[in-house]
């Protein structure tokens, strides 16, 4: 059974609520389709402020789904989760092409990251379609790859205002596509765990020298999962401050009205 995020169930305990890894806060949540230029359907979900104010708006590309990554990774669950309520910010989810999850599976097949310049180009149409302003592609792991390949070559590159990548492996994306970013101009912020499995910080220093433009966060403790809440939490931090373009510590408690998400 497709998850329905309208299905939540909301509750006002009257007092403060420690923010924990299964807290929803209050949006407007819906499911969405895309519909790639090569004629895939992909789903998603697109999570809008209660107030109807959006300040920033997040397309993010999720982990390598051949190794378990899909829309519902947790950093960008939690993302959907909170940010529209701690800080007015839309987060538009999805599935690539043949990757599955609660919400659905997407059509079409893994592609090795080629394929998939489709699927990113088709969630940036759509945020311009509906309207949602100051647009930041977030790419994770796998999704970083695509933010590196595609996000600063037309048509996304006029539709956004710059990049948050989590975890950059750079495998798949090379010098030329950092050079592609560089000559874009736009700003990039690069959150680098010290114990990532891939690409640690000084050797990310040295990759990322010729994108001057770069932002480069090496978190302590922190590893390319970004398990635990300590470490989702201070990438939801340094995701808020670049969109918004100024220093966010987003609440760690609720006053108000909260659901508990379903079990996975």
């Amino acid at each position: 059974m497709v998850f329905d995020p309208g299905t939540l169930d909301f509750a006002d305990t009257r007092a403060p609520v420690a923010i924990r890894a299964a807290t929803v806060l209050p949006a407007v949540r819906e499911n969405i389709e895309l519909t790639t230029s090569d004629g895939l359907t992909l789903v998603g979900e697109l999570a809008l402020p209660a107030d109807g104010v959006v300040r920033a708006t997040l397309i993010t590309l999720h982990p390598l789904p051949t190794h378990g990554g899909f829309m519902d990774s947790h950093v960008f669950k939690k993302a959907s989760y909170r940010l529209p309520a701690l800080a007015g910010i839309a987060v538009l989810r999805f599935n690539t092409r043949g990757t599955s999850s609660p919400r659905g599976t997407s059509g079409g097949a893994f592609d090795e990251g080629v394929g998939e310049r489709l699927d990113l180009e088709a969630a940036v149409r759509f945020a311009v379609d509906r309207g949602l302003p100051n647009r930041w592609l977030v790419g994770w792991s796998f999704g970083t790859e695509l933010v590196l390949k595609y996000g600063a070559l037309d048509p996304v590159a006029a539709q956004v205002e710059g990049a948050v990548l989590l975890s950059p492996p750079l495998h798949r994306a090379g010098e030329t596509d950092v050079a592609a970013w560089a000559a874009a101009g736009k700003p990039v912020s690069v959150l680098v765990p010290e114990f990532d499995d891939y690409l640690r910080p000084d050797a990310a220093r040295e990759r990322f020298a010729q994108l001057p433009q770069a932002r480069l966060v090496a978190v302590a403790g922190a590893k390319h999962l970004w398990v635990g809440e300590k470490y989702a939490a201070r990438a939801l931090n340094e995701i808020a401050s670049t969109v918004l373009g100024q220093r966010m510590e987003l609440a760690a408690e609720w006053h108000g009205p909260v659901a508990t998400a379903p079990s996975a």
